[in-house]
């Protein structure tokens, strides 16, 4: 499926179902009167498969070890992208970083694979302020790794994006909203 079918499809179901209207706080404490709902798309059947697919597609010629982001909005993202990167012939691993590392058993701060030293795209649902990315990135590079790409399914444009690439990281929205949550 090509880029712009995806693209198509992805929009219309982020503005039938997605976009919430309200009186909202995000979790970097900021208020809004609009919510994004990534995990209503991402925990869909069609909205799984298209942001995978969309993903892989976009990483797909790039040499990377894992894939994976911060719980809970990347989680469906990174199962997603695996899932059609085998399909593909082309298996990305997947990890989850945690809000915190477990108390019990293994007490990780990080699930799954991966692998020290490994090159990695991080993703989320929705980028604000970058607070969830720079605390996942921090886990990340903790065991070596290099970041080479940061994807989000919607950039809300409030800072996080400029702030990641003064950082130094390469950052790709596949939508972006603008203040009162047009999304495009």
């Amino acid at each position: 499926m090509e880029k712009n079918v995806i693209d198509k499809f992805l929009l219309k179901l982020i503005k039938e179902k997605a976009i919430l209207r309200g009186n909202f706080t995000l979790s970097s404490g900021k208020k809004t009167d609009y919510y994004f709902d990534g995990r209503i798309i991402t925990l869909s059947p069609a909205g799984a498969y298209l942001v995978g697919k969309r993903i892989f597609d976009l990483i797909r010629d790039m040499k990377v070890d894992a894939i994976g982001g911060p719980t809970l909005g990347a989680d469906p993202i990174v199962a997603a992208v695996t899932l059609i990167s085998h399909l593909e012939g082309k298996p990305i691993p997947a990890f989850i970083v945690r809000g915190e590392a477990k108390t019990h058993g293994t007490q990780k701060e990080i699930e799954g694979n991966l692998p020290k030293g490994g090159r990695v795209v991080l993703v989320d649902d929705a980028l604000t302020t970058g607070k969830s990315l720079l605390e996942a990135i921090a886990a990340v590079e903790k065991e070596g790794c290099r970041i080479l790409k940061i994807i989000v399914l919607l950039d809300r444009q409030e800072g996080g994006t400029d702030l990641l690439k003064q950082k130094g990281y390469d950052v790709s929205a596949i939508f972006k909203a603008d203040n009162q949550g047009e999304v495009s």
